[in-house]
């Protein structure tokens, strides 16, 4: 292995490229040399090694004379999977238990060892499960996971899936969240390949014994209650339920009352997954000065779940984004796939979210039962235009058949049929096309594997394909699509950058989204500014549900979180590869972009008339602000404009 690191150095010394094909023949050529399997020395274990060497054999190291400039060129090199951190930010998505759900769509999966909608052989599923669906321990192993991969952890963007968040009892809610702040804030890196965190001492506020637990001690916790211990356990334990459930001889929500009910392990610890928000916010105020801070907390709902008590709640818990299905904004066609939703309360479910100052992040989904690709186009212009509407992010998915979805019997019947794949990129790349410039398709797949979709796109490069399809087609710097114009792990030439105003009317709001932009119009970096209509906020005076004072913030009570003449910045990213908090750099992150980004917005907000700035802020960034003269106020933080 160090003959390995030492012949990249050399190649990097002498200004010589080392791309994954030259790591390739290096450890083709040290597995000859020492006869051994050549995965041992494969790409993904180089990082820790070297890590390991540093960290324990210093004078080794040394030997090496690896400069600073010299290792950050090997830690380039030596990375995996540099995209998963090139927004600026390390992901860690981790999933809720298993729970009954409130609709029964015609689409949607039915796994019962997964939250509805979801499958067991999904990375994050799988990870999830491997670990019990225990938030602690989903975290932790990503967190080393990450680290041994090279990717800076200081900034971590935390995304909660698994259904209808507000279905869950409110006292599992509070200890999921809490337990993914414990697991930042205990964790040290690992050289090893090891869990790495100690979880700290008893004391009377910490009575439970997950909440005095260490990952290990955990992970012991969960096989003495009798839990399965690995993917054909799981299997085994629910192969007649999910048989039966196949066969649609029972629901969803029943099947998940025989497998999950009284005499089962989930029963036995559903005890112990229980938190009070004194812990929360013990863990939160830990939090804004830990080594892994939360920069954006995200959970999954639905549209007909929004309430000023529901967004209350999520707030409290340190929420900033939102995920929503919408599917569609088409009534016949929600209804043909029975959503059990109106369309009037998705439109309410975006007012209230904005007001709140949430990112939106929809789902929406192309080839439902009862569409058609010209009505798919207009769907998506109607969600990317329509006032009361326009997100922030889309997940725009094709519907894939899944076995054992109701789908399958209208699919058997001949009433729905997927696209063809023609069919299918010609919708994809006109919704690109449409796309405005404040929003951003995160996503146009699912990760089901190919064997679970009996009908429906396969291939999990379908964003390649339009993106490929757009560039073929002649000049796509009339792209605005965000994702699209991303500078990812570029360089960023600070001087060349331009600062747009993009600004646009919703049904109660104006929008102002202000974006740091290249000349070939690739983004740096964005804020975005709302300044809400002041006779909404008004018409919740009535009933006495406007202003959100520090009281009665944390008291839950569910009031609209501004007042007249307050704006609210609902977000603030600037793009480049993640670089430890404190650190130098290049990137855009580190030219001082968002600072100024939030000084127009001030100007805007003043010059429009409004006295006050709130920042939906998360709990790892109240520092940053308070340092830009915001003060914490209830569940935001907020500066005044005079």
């Amino acid at each position: 292995m160090e003959q390995i690191i030492l012949d990249i150095l050399e190649e990097l010394r002498a200004g010589r490229n080392v791309d994954d094909r030259t790591l390739l023949k290096m450890g083709h050529a040290a597995a000859r040399r020492s006869g051994s399997d050549k995965r041992a020395f494969a790409k993904r274990r180089l990082l820790p090694f070297y890590q390991q060497v540093k960290s324990d054999d210093r004078v080794r190291w040394e030997s090496w004379g690896v400069t600073p400039e010299l290792e950050k060129q090997l830690l380039s090199v030596l990375r995996m999977k540099p995209r998963r951190s090139a927004s600026g930010v390390a992901t860690i998505t981790v999933i809720t238990k298993p729970w009954p759900c409130g609709g029964d769509c015609l689409f949607c999966p039915n796994d019962i060892r997964m939250p509805k909608s979801y499958l067991h052989n999904e990375p994050a599923c799988e990870r999830a499960e491997q670990n019990w669906f225990d938030p602690y321990l989903q975290v932790t192993s990503r967190l080393t996971a990450l680290s041994q991969m090279g990717h800076a952890i200081d900034k971590i963007e935390l995304i909660v899936l698994g259904g209808t968040w507000s279905d869950y009892p409110r006292g599992y809610q509070v200890w999921f969240i809490a337990e993914l702040f414990r697991a930042l804030n205990e964790f040290e890196p690992a050289v090893d390949g090891a869990c790495a965190s100690t979880a700290r001492s008893s004391d009377d506020e910490q009575p439970r014994v997950l909440a005095r637990s260490s990952a290990e001690e955990r992970g012991e916790l969960y096989r003495t209650l009798g839990f399965p211990q690995d993917g054909s356990q799981f299997g085994r334990a629910a192969e007649d339920i999910q048989r039966r459930l196949d066969e649609h001889a029972c629901s969803y929500n029943q099947a998940f009352s025989e497998h999950y009910g009284a005499g089962s392990p989930w029963h036995a610890v559903a005890a112990e997954q229980v938190a009070t928000f004194d812990e929360l916010e013990r863990l939160q105020r830990e939090n804004e000065t830990a080594r892994c801070r939360v920069v954006g907390l995200v959970v999954e709902t639905r549209p007909d779940a929004i309430t000023l008590d529901s967004l209350t709640m999520i707030r409290r818990l340190g929420c900033t984004k939102v995920q929503m299905g919408i599917q569609s904004l088409d009534q016949a066609v929600l209804d043909a796939n029975d959503r059990g939703i109106e369309v009037s309360q998705i439109e309410r479910a975006f007012e209230l979210l904005r007001v709140f100052g949430f990112k939106v992040h929809a789902h929406a989904m192309v080839n439902l039962l009862g569409s058609t690709p010209e009505r798919d186009k207009d769907d998506y212009l109607r969600l990317v235009r329509g006032l009361p509407f326009q997100p922030d992010e889309i997940k725009l998915y094709p519907c894939a058949l899944i076995e054992g979805a109701r789908l399958q019997e209208r699919f058997e019947a001949g009433e729905w049929a997927p696209y063809s794949e023609a069919e299918l990129l010609d919708i994809l790349v006109s919704d690109v096309a449409a796309t405005p410039p404040f929003c951003r398709i995160s996503r146009m797949i699912r990760d089901f594997s190919s064997h679970d979709i009996v009908a429906g796109n396969k291939k999990p490069n379908l964003r390649q394909l339009v993106e490929n399809r757009l560039r073929s087609q002649g000049d796509v710097r009339g792209i605005q699509e965000i994702r699209f114009r991303e500078v990812a792990t570029g360089e960023v030439p600070v001087d060349e950058l331009r600062m747009e105003d993009v600004s646009y009317g919703t049904s109660n709001t104006c929008e102002h989204f202000l974006q740091w932009v290249t000349p070939e119009n690739r983004i740096a970096g964005f804020l975005r500014l709302s300044l809400p209509d002041e006779e909404y906020v008004r018409s919740f005076s009535a009933s006495g549900e406007v202003g959100l004072e520090s009281e009665a913030a944390c008291s839950g009570g569910g009031r609209l979180p501004v007042v007249p003449g307050e704006a609210m910045i609902r977000e603030v990213h600037v793009y480049g590869m993640a670089t430890q908090l404190g650190a130098g750099g290049t990137s855009a992150q580190h030219l001082g972009l968002g600072r100024r980004l939030i000084e127009r917005a001030s100007e805007i907000a003043r010059e429009a008339g409004y006295s006050r700035l709130n920042v939906i802020s998360a709990v790892g960034t109240r520092e940053y602000y308070r340092h830009l003269g915001f003060i914490d106020r209830g569940l935001y933080q907020q500066k005044e404009l005079s």
